[in-house]
């Protein structure tokens, strides 16, 4: 392929991309994220990362207050270069009053999931909960695939520092007190 065939958007203007510019790009695959001005595209989803998705988010759903909402593959603005698309977001419900949001902001979310895949590791363990830390999210949680059962992390920002502090490792149980009451059996996930 030449670049005389690549899209435009292919080429980032100075600067990198804005996170207002991902919902003017023609023809951008779905899911991409922006990451310090540059997109991401991620990889097509394998049957454990969606299977893991749909436990916690019915999990989140029957246990979360109703000022509380929870949302799939949607892209959170974290800064002018930074929108991106976690696995799952619980955020307040007066920021779920538009059919044809594309995104959500930093100051509206409760808590972020991500799941880890291989192309995503990095990103996912390292530079993804630095930009949450930093925008100021309370809570993120991050999921590993261990022996084909899910491993949770789950994490609380330390305001002092505006940096994740691990408060637990979960593995056939997550049961916390915050952001809410919850309990989630996580063998389930053998029976989607």
């Amino acid at each position: 392929m030449t670049t005389t065939s690549l899209p435009d958007w292919v080429f980032p203007p100075p600067g990198g991309f804005t996170a207002k510019d991902l919902d003017n790009i023609p023809d951008l695959p779905a899911h991409t994220e922006l990451i310090d001005g540059s997109l991401v595209f991620v990889s097509p989803q394998a049957s454990f990362h969606a299977r893991i998705i749909d436990l916690l988010a019915m999990g989140l759903r029957q246990a979360m207050p109703d000022t509380l909402r929870v949302r799939r593959e949607m892209s959170v603005v974290l800064g002018t270069d930074q929108r991106p698309e976690p696995d799952l977001t619980v955020i307040k419900a007066e920021a779920a009053c538009d059919d044809d949001e594309t995104y959500y902001l930093a100051g509206d979310v409760v808590l972020i999931i991500e799941v880890v895949s291989p192309e995503s590791r990095s990103r996912d363990r390292h530079r993804k909960p630095q930009l949450y830390a930093g925008a100021g999210i309370q809570h993120f949680w991050r999921v590993e695939k261990d022996s084909g059962r899910p491993t949770i992390y789950v994490y609380e920002l330390d305001p002092a520092t505006r940096a994740y502090g691990l408060t637990g490792i979960h593995h056939d149980s997550l049961k916390l007190s915050v952001p809410f009451e919850l309990t989630i059996d996580l063998t389930e996930i053998d029976r989607l």
